[in-house]
């Protein structure tokens, strides 16, 4: 009893700790222009505030939000799901160099996104595809931890009887992959794109070496760029605040919609 006691007033005082920011942020984001600090509200004017963010600069707040959209939904999709064949196929196919590649996966769960921006911005410049979309978009793709977990939960939740089973019946790799492993598969794919999005979504120093035009801006840089003006314009100090309150909502909305998905896949691969 006095062991479970303790557990739990660790997970309690880990919960304060960690939700605190979120409820002096959002208690920040109801103030006027920001001011006064505490964790209580005075003067309640989250709907004002949130009007002007999307009418400040015409509106630019919005394009930084649809941006982060769809940079981030586009590359954790489409990441998740070349994460997700290349594990498997790590797992489930005998060749030669497999190891090696494997660790060279490893290799690049290793090395920090800060070391790789600025030649990422080199190659791009010299491609003439800085300042775009895709000097975002396609870097962003790359997911080194993806690959490693999918190989874990692909050796361990996809028996090799049911795929050589399937190939007995006719089934091409492809197809095998898509209807079966998938499925199986499942609560990897949601973690994964959970992950991915998370990381995408916060991303801020690529955006910040690649992109020099503020319409392509994500929300994380865009806050940054009126931050860093916050001693010449003071109102940005509560534009800062409620865009950041904001910025929270696409992770909360994800979390909570996949999170279903996630816990169905467990049964069903525990079933299976």
């Amino acid at each position: 009893m006095t062991r479970r006691a303790v557990a739990m007033l660790v997970m309690a005082v880990c919960t304060v700790y960690f939700l605190t920011p979120l409820w002096w942020l959002f208690v920040g984001a109801t103030k006027s222009g920001g001011r006064g600090v505490g964790l209580w509200f005075e003067n309640f004017q989250l709907g004002s505030n949130i009007r002007a963010v999307f009418t400040y600069q015409d509106g630019i707040f919005l394009r930084w939000l649809v941006n982060s959209i769809g940079y981030t939904v586009g590359a954790a999709a489409l990441g998740t799901l070349l994460a997700g064949m290349c594990g498997y196929a790590l797992a489930k196919y005998q060749f030669r160099g497999r190891e090696m590649l494997f660790n060279v996966v490893l290799g690049g769960v290793l090395v920090p996104a800060t070391a790789l921006a600025l030649p990422l911005f080199l190659l791009f410049s010299k491609a003439h595809a800085a300042n775009t979309f895709w000097a975002v978009f396609l870097p962003s793709l790359v997911n080194p931890f993806g690959v490693y977990l999918a190989r874990i939960y692909a050796a361990s939740s996809v028996p090799d009887e049911i795929v050589e089973a399937a190939r007995i019946d006719g089934s091409g790799e492809v197809r095998t992959f898509f209807t079966l492993s998938v499925r199986l598969m499942a609560p990897a794919f949601v973690t994964i794109f959970l992950f991915h999005f998370v990381a995408v979504w916060n991303n801020f120093l690529l955006p910040l070496i690649m992109l020099g035009n503020q319409k392509l801006f994500p929300v994380t840089l865009g806050l940054y760029t009126w931050n860093s003006q916050v001693d010449q314009r003071p109102e940005l100090r509560g534009l800062v605040l409620v865009g950041a309150f904001l910025s929270l909502a696409p992770m909360i909305i994800a979390f909570l919609s996949l999170q279903r998905f996630w816990r169905s896949g467990l049964g069903a691969g525990s079933i299976k």
